[in-house]
């Protein structure tokens, strides 16, 4: 059963408990391009009481550095050593796990953010942004000749999805050689104005056609925190994963055996950890918002 925080020694006790703090950021800091209340303050609570302060974000359209623009248009203090991005992940896991050989090449489903963890790990792709994937004339197999260096498809969230993108990353999948990555499986993701398609989304025509089953990379899927641990140094023990999300926050806390803190200012709510049809993933601890920690100040 989740602990409810509400008093300021309950914030005290977590604050004097863990050291390194993982926070999701849309739902958590931020829904759409809107703050959440007392969220900067709380980040400032923590960083002066020399805690350790990272972000992982399932957001795949969005490289570090171009997340960490999103962080300082909002105000809010992030280094980029301290974002970890689903689309960061899956370019490392390609390169660093996969190891992909310099004359192959990833088909990409996905944005510009995507395609710039791509590069920075030295990883040749087609596909993504290029224009003549935003053909809106009909697909057709007789104009299309596949790139026989392709041997991974990857797929992320991508506003501009369509047919002509589908049908190719489908003809790839056609080769048995040829790996399924998805940076993550979020159904949906929070925007100012409310939910919207996620990147889970977008793949499923895809594992529908091929029926194939991607590995995603994202969370809950240990491949991220396995990226995070390479990078910083941190005692599980003493590890606090803040999140919005039942099915991919705190179930990736709990995988990676770090504590987990469940804000309901984003995808789930009260009625979702409550009453006969509670979720079977428990947060260890419950707070409306992370904006409540405010009171350690």
């Amino acid at each position: 059963m989740s602990a409810r925080l509400s008093s300021k020694e309950d914030y005290e006790s977590l604050l004097d408990k863990y050291d390194t703090w993982m926070f999701d950021c849309d739902g958590v800091l931020w829904n759409g391009d809107r703050l959440v209340d007392g969220a900067v303050k709380v980040l400032e609570i923590l960083r002066s009481h020399k805690k350790s302060v990272l972000f992982v974000t399932n957001n795949a359209t969005k490289s570090r550095q171009s997340y960490k623009k999103k962080f300082d248009k909002l105000g809010v203090e992030a280094h980029v050593d301290e974002i970890f991005g689903s689309a960061y992940a899956s370019a490392v896991y390609i390169s660093s796990v996969m190891k992909l050989p310099k004359d192959k090449k990833v088909y990409v489903v996905g944005m510009e953010g995507l395609e710039q963890e791509l590069t920075a790990e030295g990883i040749s792709y087609v596909g993504g942004t290029d224009p003549a994937d935003y053909t809106l004339e009909p697909f057709s197999l007789s104009n299309f000749t596949p790139d026989p260096a392709v041997d991974v498809v990857l797929c992320g969230l991508d506003t501009a999805i369509n047919y002509t993108k589908l049908s190719k990353a489908f003809q790839y999948l056609q080769k048995p050689q040829v790996t399924f990555l998805v940076t993550n499986d979020d159904s949906t993701y929070p925007s100012e104005g409310g939910l919207l398609p996620g990147a889970g989304a977008i793949s499923a025509p895809l594992k529908t056609a091929s029926g194939r089953e991607p590995l995603s990379i994202g969370k809950p899927a240990k491949t991220m925190l396995d990226c995070i641990k390479a990078k910083h140094n941190f005692d599980p023990e003493r590890t606090l994963m803040v999140g919005d999300r039942l099915n991919t926050d705190i179930l990736f806390g709990q995988a990676g055996g770090v504590s987990t803190l469940l804000v309901l200012t984003g995808i789930t709510h009260v009625e979702d950890i409550t009453g006969p049809n509670a979720s079977t993933i428990v947060p260890d601890y419950v707070t409306s918002s992370i904006g409540d920690l405010r009171v350690l100040a």
